[in-house]
């Protein structure tokens, strides 16, 4: 059975040293796709053997990130620490086998090299290798790279990709505390794991050339590669908290949706292959395949991204509103909750507006609180305006849009003035701020006592 024909078995596996970034959520993201478009598995791994940058917290702040993105794994996490012992013996079949060799160079000797490594070690006969390592003589484990020839691999999206040997070096494949580096952790457990196709960014085509030389050596068969474009922030470079939000946390904490964050995230690298922009999770898996990615680096637009989580926000049920509204308003009338949330729901960003624009829906306003809508809308006369706004609103048996918009006309009539010399300062009166839902709908949301209440007692 070829790669072609196998299950598909993907994987998403971080290294828990610091936040989920934007570009590691992607990943994760197209993994989870393809498998769930093919039929196939999507399993989680912890990388976590390079013990002086691991992070606890960034092990929960991971976790929490890609549960709250809903990238559900059907099976790990798995724990890269957990399985040295299957790391050190392929290591020694490496060495057993001629295509590694132990390193005794000190620290302070590699640092007086120029040009990488110099393969001091990699001719020293076994028997004086075992002897050193017997009497306790400190080493690592390096991979023998061939000195000639080139190693070629097919990238799924870049075809053919070909490095000339002699560009590799002998790569260090167990550390001096006896834990693998990346790439031999990495082909192990790729191997073991029957790991299908490895999605990753494309960091990484400058290693796999030694990968591939790895499957060799250990006489597997390597899985398919696919190296995706890289995010660019939007002024190019690359994509970091300096230039903006970069990590999933951040998104989370501005009040992104997590469905919306998905969306705009798959799309930066691929296409459904229509026009369509706005997709639920069912929709992309559907239309997912490999193919539609493009190779070419992609710039992070953080101005489509705030328009989408708009567009995801129109989407949620009311129902999604008024549970929250319910949580900042306990001690609220429960019938307020959903003309509340169908009034702002059109008006939200991002989902933690909803405290700021719907708090003097059910908490008066103390004074006029938008300075600058005061400045321009509020004049001499209109106290008095007010007033006979109150007077006029007074009289509606049916406090209902048609009734309070009447009155509204009633009161420009008889006093001369143009609509928005009344409205404006009635807004501002009612709600302490300039902008909001449409009038009419926020005095028959509030009720014809507390809007008579609220004008009379503006100041």
């Amino acid at each position: 059975m070829t790669q072609e024909t196998k299950p598909v078995r993907v994987r998403f596996a971080p290294s828990p040293t610091g936040y989920l970034h934007v570009g590691g959520a992607r990943t994760a993201i197209y993994n989870y796709l393809f498998a769930k478009a093919t039929g196939g598995t999507f399993y989680l791994r912890i990388e976590d053997t390079d013990r002086k940058r691991y992070n606890e917290d960034a092990l929960k702040d991971l976790l929490r990130d890609l549960e709250w993105l809903a990238l559900n794994w059907d099976e790990g996490p798995y724990f890269q620490s957990e399985r040295l012992e299957i790391y050190g013996k392929e290591a020694q079949k490496l060495i057993d086998s001629g295509n590694a060799y132990y390193c005794f160079c000190t620290e302070e000797r590699l640092q007086t090299l120029e040009h990488g490594y110099d393969r001091h070690c990699r001719e020293l006969p076994p028997e004086a290798a075992k002897q050193k390592v017997e009497t306790g003589e400190k080493f690592v484990i390096r991979f023998k790279s061939p000195l000639d020839g080139s190693t070629k691999f097919n990238d799924l999206l870049r075809g053919n990709i070909e490095t000339p040997n002699k560009d590799l070096d002998d790569l260090v494949i167990l550390k001096r505390d006896k834990f693998p580096t990346y790439h031999l952790a990495s082909v192990v457990d790729d191997h073991y794991m029957q790991t299908s196709h490895v999605l990753r960014g494309d960091e990484w085509i400058s290693s796999t050339p030694k990968h591939v030389l790895l499957y060799k050596a250990l006489g597997w068969e390597a899985p398919l590669f696919c190296h995706l474009p890289v995010i660019l922030a939007p002024g190019g470079g690359k994509l970091s908290k300096r230039k903006g939000a970069a990590s999933v946390g951040d998104f989370r904490d501005l009040g992104y949706l997590p469905h919306a964050l998905v969306n705009f995230l798959s799309l930066l690298g691929w296409s459904p292959g229509d026009d369509r922009e706005v997709m639920e999770l069912k929709e992309m898996i559907e239309a997912f395949s490999l193919e539609r990615i493009q190779p070419k680096a992609v710039a992070f637009d953080e101005k489509k991204l705030e328009w989408m989580n708009g567009m995801h926000i129109r989407l949620l049920p009311n129902s999604y509103f008024t549970e929250e509204l319910k949580k900042l308003y306990p001690n609220e009338q429960s019938e307020k909750f959903l003309k509340v949330a169908e009034l702002l729901k059109p008006r939200l960003k991002f989902t933690n507006e909803l405290p700021a624009l719907s708090n003097y829906f059910f908490e008066r306003p103390q004074k006029i609180v938008d300075e600058k809508a005061k400045a321009k809308y509020w004049t001499e006369q209109s106290p008095e305006h007010i007033a006979l706004l109150a007077n006029e609103l007074e009289k509606i048996e049916i406090f209902n849009i048609q009734n309070i918009e009447a009155a509204f006309m009633k009161v420009c009539e008889s006093s001369g003035i143009k609509l928005g010399m009344l409205a404006q300062p009635a807004r501002l009166a009612v709600s302490g701020v300039g902008a909001g839902p449409g009038l009419w709908e926020i005095l028959e949301c509030l009720g014809k006592e507390e809007c008579i209440f609220r004008l009379r007692c503006v100041n």
